[in-house]
C-alpha cells in the first residue's frame, strides 16, 4: 500500500523592507510624522504667537505697572487690581454688567428658541422668509443699529414716541432716564443678536429624531410634555453653546452703549467694557484697564466652565 505524505508548511516570513534595518516602513512614516505635522502647524502658530499669546502676555505684565503708554512704566504691584476691589465706581460698574447679563441673556434665549420653535413647524408658510427676516439684524454692524435706535427713541423726532404720543402715552428720553436707559440698550442687543441664537435652535431642533416625537404621540402626550420631556433635553448640547455665547456677548457688551448712551445717566449704563474704554483710552491708565480686563477674563472662564458643568451633567442624565 503507498501512503500519501503531505508536504511540510513552511512557515510565511514577510519580505525583508529595503534600508529599513528589519522594521516596517509604516514604523518609519509613524516615526516621521511629528516632524511633518509641525511643519504644517508652524505658520498658525506664528501667527498665534504673534497676534494672540504674546499680546495676552505683554497685558499680564501691563497690568502690574502704572503706564500712560506715553511716559515711563512704574511697576505697582497688585496695586491696580487692589484698587479694582476697593473704587466703588468699578464695582457699580461690575453691578451693571451683572445686571445687564441677567436681562439680555435670557431674553435673547427664550425669545429666540419660542420663534425657532414656530419656524419649524412645516405647516407655517414662508418659514424661509421668516428666518430670513429675523436673522438679518445679526448681519448689521452694531454701531449702525444703535445709532438707528437712538433716532426712534430720540425724545423729539422719533418714530417711537411719535406713535405712543398718537395713542396718549408719553415716554420721555428713554436714553436719559436712570431707569430706562438701560433695559433700552438691552432691548437693542436682543433685536440684533436673538436671529443668530434662533438659527443654532433652528440646527438643534433639526436634529431631534422625529420617531420620538410620533412615539410620545401615540402614547398620549401633549404638546407641552413633548416639549419638556424630549425635545428640550435632546437640546441640552445646543443649549450649552447658546448660554455661553450669549454670556459672553453680555459680559462684552459696548458697542450700543458707548454710541446710544456713553455710560450715562450717572454711570447707569456703564458697563466692564465701557469702564477698560474710560480708563485707557480716556484718562491714559493702561495699568487699570489691562487689570479689569483680566478680572473680566476669569469672570468670563469661571461663568463658562459652570455653565459647561451644568450643562454636560444634564447631558448624562439625559444620555442615560
Amino acid at each position: 500500500m503507498t501512503t500519501m505524505t503531505q508536504p511540510a508548511r513552511r512557515r510565511y516570513r514577510p519580505p525583508r523592507q529595503l534600508g529599513g534595518g528589519g522594521r516596517s516602513s509604516g514604523f518609519r512614516f509613524g516615526r516621521g510624522r511629528g516632524p511633518m505635522a509641525m511643519a504644517f502647524m508652524l505658520p498658525a502658530l506664528v501667527i498665534l504667537g504673534a497676534f494672540v499669546f504674546w499680546p495676552m502676555i505683554s497685558a499680564l505684565r501691563l497690568s502690574f505697572t502704572h503706564s500712560s503708554g506715553f511716559g515711563p512704566t512704574t511697576w505697582v504691584g497688585l496695586d491696580n487690581y487692589r484698587e479694582i476691589l476697593h473704587d466703588p465706581k468699578i464695582l457699580k460698574t461690575l453691578g451693571v454688567t451683572g445686571l445687564y447679563t441677567v436681562m439680555f441673556t435670557p431674553t435673547a434665549i427664550v425669545l429666540a428658541l419660542a420663534l425657532a420653535l414656530l419656524l419649524t413647524n412645516k405647516a407655517l408658510l414662508g418659514r424661509g422668509a421668516f428666518r430670513t427676516a429675523l436673522f438679518l439684524p445679526f448681519v448689521i454692524s452694531m454701531a449702525v443699529a444703535a445709532f438707528a435706535w437712538s433716532y426712534l427713541l430720540d425724545p423729539q423726532l422719533g418714530l417711537l414716541n411719535y406713535w405712543l404720543r398718537e395713542i396718549g402715552i408719553q415716554l420721555g428720553n428713554v436714553l436719559q432716564d436712570p431707569h430706562l436707559a438701560l433695559p433700552a440698550v438691552v432691548v437693542v442687543a436682543v433685536w440684533k443678536s436673538f436671529g443668530f441664537y434662533m438659527v443654532i435652535f433652528i440646527a438643534g431642533l433639526q436634529q431631534v429624531p422625529e420617531e420620538l416625537h410620533d412615539a410620545a404621540r401615540i402614547d398620549g402626550a401633549n404638546a407641552w410634555q413633548r416639549l419638556t420631556r424630549i425635545t428640550l433635553p435632546q437640546l441640552s448640547t445646543t443649549f450649552a453653546f447658546v448660554v455661553v455665547f450669549a454670556t459672553i456677548a453680555a459680559l462684552q457688551a459696548f458697542d450700543q452703549i458707548y454710541v446710544m448712551t456713553g455710560g450715562g445717566p450717572y454711570r447707569h449704563t456703564q458697563t466692564v467694557v465701557a469702564e477698560i474704554y474710560s480708563q485707557g483710552f480716556k484718562k491714559l491708565d493702561l495699568g487699570l484697564a489691562t487689570a479689569i480686563s483680566y478680572v473680566l477674563l476669569l469672570i468670563t472662564l469661571v461663568m463658562s466652565l459652570i455653565q459647561f458643568r451644568f450643562f454636560g451633567s444634564r447631558e448624562k442624565d439625559v444620555v442615560g
